[in-house]
């Protein structure tokens, strides 16, 4: 039966209402914790989840960061001196890390899509920290290379595809928490590993092994226990898993609960989605995003260590070298939490602020230091507040996921190509910009990174736009849903759980 011309306009205004509905107000200790305003059964369920999840990422990429990180401290510890390396070789072995982690990062997100990260993550960690155990052992330039290549290589899958699970399991509202929490692990890998080398360089000669050997060492046998903790920890997706730690009926919620919010199960790759994914300003504008934050923060990780390993008045001991870069550190994590309970409270699920806040703090900085020849303390406030602007990591990955939570396939792809193609600037660019024969000044370096922030600044506002062209012609479809003619002319109505998008 057909509806008449007033009936139509009252359905049609009927149905805008219930698009614009606003969610329902949030109480105040849900801006403390996001699960605090939900029933007792998710916050049980998320508890159950953040225990698990945060806690195996959280570890994982500290080890990460450890194995990743700890040849620079022992290049500045004793292993220059006893392999007889020199000039740019400590480049050449972080390249050839590079060169393995680019390798294998896409390739490993689209497994992730197949294989369940309970088996495949930890089977990573467990290549890698044999690998980091061999590193011991080497007596050459040329056996650092290949062991720091397959370091590389097994360590490519575990920061992309740790962001894919927890993309895979939270809300939008919850999102930003847990991977900026994730990435805080880097900033305290960054200080624990400054405090580990000060503590296992005293364990010089112990065993016959160097104090830069024991680094390797415990790096080791710290990882294991981890790597091995992942098979029972991780969750893998919502529509197969079988976590011990979660009952039936959680799962099956865990389920409803991503279905809820959009987030799509994984599908066939088919040439046409692939072109799809390949076609869409996504991949693109987010790569390039994460490529400027990547490679135009944190220089300070290379050059506040030369800085202090070259100054002659005063002349610094190493555990001093190995310490206090890790204050930039810990302006990192603060300013990553920040970042991360100020967007989804205050800023109210927008992202783009923080990228301005975050380029601008690192343009002062960078800027300061091309120039050299400033104060000794404002150069030592550079090298300390730099840290500020790589706190952007979480909030990045969590705004993909939110862009692309329409086609698992495409967020796996996206965020694997984000963290790889910013890895494949990585590669190169030390060798040029970089160059261990121009430390401390780094002159080029510190122009590139600037030139990167400035970059990145506007590629947010350009992703801004984008995704809010996104949210609009994703209202405008879901009205059309809402109101829609039959074959015999008769109104369609349908219901619509309302969302409200800000950014």
């Amino acid at each position: 039966m057909g509806i008449g011309t007033d009936d139509k306009h009252d359905i049609q205004a009927q149905a805008e209402v219930v698009i614009e509905e606003k969610p329902k107000k949030r109480k105040w200790q849900s801006y403390i914790w996001d699960s605090l305003d939900n029933s007792p059964e998710e916050r049980k369920f998320l508890f159950k989840l953040d225990s698990a999840v945060l806690t195996f990422a959280s570890l994982g990429y500290l080890i990460k960061y450890l194995d990743q990180a700890n040849i620079n401290h022992a290049f500045v510890s004793g292993m220059k001196e006893d392999l007889g390396l020199y000039g740019d070789q400590l480049n050449y072995m972080q390249t050839c890390w590079t060169v393995g982690y680019v390798i294998g990062q896409i390739p490993s997100n689209l497994v992730l899509t197949r294989v369940r990260p309970s088996l495949w993550i930890p089977t990573l960690e467990l290549i890698w920290t044999i690998c980091t155990l061999s590193l011991s052992r080497c007596n050459t330039a040329e056996q650092i290379y290949a062991v720091r290549f397959l370091v590389g290589l097994a360590e490519s899958g575990f920061y992309p595809g740790m962001q894919y699970v927890i993309g895979s399991w939270y809300k939008k509202d919850e999102l930003t928490k847990r991977s900026c929490i994730f990435h805080t692990s880097s900033g305290i890998a960054q200080m624990f590993s400054g405090y580990l080398m000060a503590a296992v360089y005293h364990l010089e000669g112990v065993g016959g092994f160097r104090g830069w050997q024991w680094l390797f060492i415990v790096d080791g046998i710290i990882s294991l226990p981890i790597a091995l903790a992942g098979y029972f920890m991780l969750p893998d997706h919502p529509e197969n898993t079988r976590a011990l730690y979660l009952t039936p009926e959680e799962r099956a919620f865990g389920r409803k609960r991503m279905e809820a919010v959009g987030r799509k199960e994984s599908e066939p790759y088919t040439k046409a989605k692939i072109w799809k994914i390949l076609t869409s300003w996504r991949i693109w504008v987010l790569t390039m995003l994460y490529i400027c934050f990547n490679n135009g923060n944190n220089a300070s990780v290379p050059a506040y260590p030369q800085f202090l390993k070259q100054s002659m008045d005063p002349k610094y001991e190493v555990w001093q070298i190995n310490v206090y870069p890790t204050t930039t550190s810990a302006v990192q994590v603060v300013t990553t939490l920040i970042y991360a309970w100020t967007s989804d409270s205050i800023a109210e699920g927008r992202r783009w602020p923080f990228f301005i806040f975050g380029g601008l703090v690192n343009i002062l900085c960078y800027v300061s230091l091309a120039i050299w020849d400033i104060p000794i303390g404002w150069k030592w406030v550079c090298f300390v507040m730099a840290g500020g602007g790589y706190g952007l990591s979480g909030l990045c990955f969590a705004w993909a996921h939110e862009i692309c939570s329409d086609d698992n396939e495409e967020r796996a792809l996206v965020t694997g190509s984000m963290n790889e193609m910013a890895y494949v600037f990585q590669a190169w660019l030390p060798l040029v910009v970089w160059k261990q024969v121009e430390a401390p000044e780094y002159r080029k370096g510190y122009i590139t990174v600037t030139f990167l922030a400035a970059l990145m600044i506007a590629t947010a506002m350009l992703t801004r736009y984008l995704h809010k062209r996104q949210d609009r012609e994703k209202a405008l479809a879901m009205e059309t849903t809402v109101l829609g003619l039959d074959s015999s002319g008769s109104v369609e109505v349908s219901t619509v759980q309302p969302t409200e998008l800000k950014v």
